[in-house]
């Protein structure tokens, strides 16, 4: 088998450290350890704890506190990996097949772009529409098009990467009454709940369907990306043979990870984390914003709803690659290609970092541009 390289992360683990301003990250600025341990009782323990092989598929109280933010799952529904980005590995090379179709949404996180064609072949592009409001929406009825009896998944981001759009209750329900119209499993990657501009959960695909795998983890939203951990949730069964695929991979999560995990999954820490996220949204989206609404000659976007990217045109005949790739070799700055998600003539903009190294990041595009 072969696969395809993945040029967005490919670019990010090149480039990242760097260069002097990265914008190309979707989450907000990371905690310290002593930020995530401030006043937790488990602060004192963690320098006892063995390290060893945790349990496999998680601690059972990782996995509990996981469980409760899905309703009516419990911790048997719960495969805890390293990262969203194995959550998301196991479930297509578990449940793809050679003959089997995949629809997307695009654009799209695409990890499982490039996975889906690999183990299945066949993947059907199901593009997210700029449509009033303004707002990226998905046609509902192309969708019914494109799902047949052959389609083995359908593959949504919500909130999406790269535009920050939210799926309604409604358009949930939608898609999972079409995939339980043709037997089809639904992939959920929601790593940017709890990143919500406007401090309104996003709504779960989770419990909308009868074949429902729901990944997600703690990079995005918790600002906690060098944990490592992510996590599927999927009725019990399927949980348990996401982890028989797990002992091939990386076998365990880390035992220091397991534990600061279930510190930071804890209810009234968990809060906190994701407040502290939506401050740094509140904060930084307003700079981001009126800097681009004062050079529409230069750029359009649709405002994001949730995550720390912003996904916007760019009104110069460049194209992207070639756009990003100078960017950073004449000013030191790191962002995302539209080209990455099969759109030339876009940039996704991370605005999580600090709100100074932002602004002198939009400055040095714009110099670009304006060259």
């Amino acid at each position: 088998m072969k696969i395809e390289p993945f040029d967005m992360e490919r670019m990010q683990s090149t480039y990242e450290h760097h260069v002097e301003i990265n914008l190309s990250e979707s989450g907000v600025h990371p905690l310290t350890l002593g930020e995530l341990l401030d006043g937790a009782p488990e602060r004192d323990t963690l320098f006892s704890r063995l390290l060893c092989y945790t349990q496999t598929n998680g601690t059972p109280g990782l996995r509990a506190e996981i469980a409760a933010m899905y309703p009516g799952s419990t911790i048997d529904h719960v495969e805890v990996t390293n990262g969203g980005a194995e959550a998301n590995f196991l479930v297509c090379w578990s449940l793809l097949d050679r003959d089997d179709d995949v629809v997307m949404m695009v654009p799209n996180y695409m990890q499982a772009w490039g996975l889906a064609r690999a183990f299945a072949g066949r993947v059907h592009p199901w593009p997210l529409r700029e449509g009033p409001g303004p707002r990226w929406q998905p046609d509902l009825d192309e969708l019914r098009a494109l799902v047949t009896p052959r389609t083995k998944l359908i593959a949504i981001c919500n909130p999406n990467n790269p535009t920050g759009a939210r799926l309604t209750a409604q358009e949930l329900d939608t898609i999972g009454a079409i995939a339980d119209r043709h037997g089809a499993w639904v992939l959920s990657d929601e790593i940017y709940r709890g990143a919500e501009l406007d401090g309104h959960d996003t709504l779960s695909m989770w419990g909308r369907a009868e074949r429902v795998i729901v990944t997600s983890g703690l990079s995005k939203a918790y600002g906690l990306p060098g944990l490592r951990i992510g996590w599927a949730v999927a009725p019990p069964a399927t949980a348990g043979s996401l982890w028989s695929y797990h002992d091939y991979t990386t076998i365990a999560p880390t035992a220091l990870s397991d534990a600061l995990a279930t510190v930071a999954l804890a209810p009234a820490r968990r809060a906190r984390l994701l407040e502290r996220t939506r401050a740094i949204l509140r904060g930084n989206y307003p700079a981001i914003a009126a800097w681009l609404d004062s050079r529409r000659q230069l750029f359009s976007y649709i405002p994001p709803e949730a995550g720390a990217i912003i996904y916007v045109r760019y009104h110069k005949t460049v194209n992207s690659t070639e756009l990003t790739t100078r960017l950073r070799e004449e000013k030191s700055v790191l962002i995302v290609p539209g080209d990455h998600f099969g759109m030339d003539g876009y940039l996704r903009i991370g605005f999580g970092s600090d709100l100074s190294l932002l602004r002198e990041g939009l400055s040095r595009l714009q110099g670009l541009l304006e060259s």
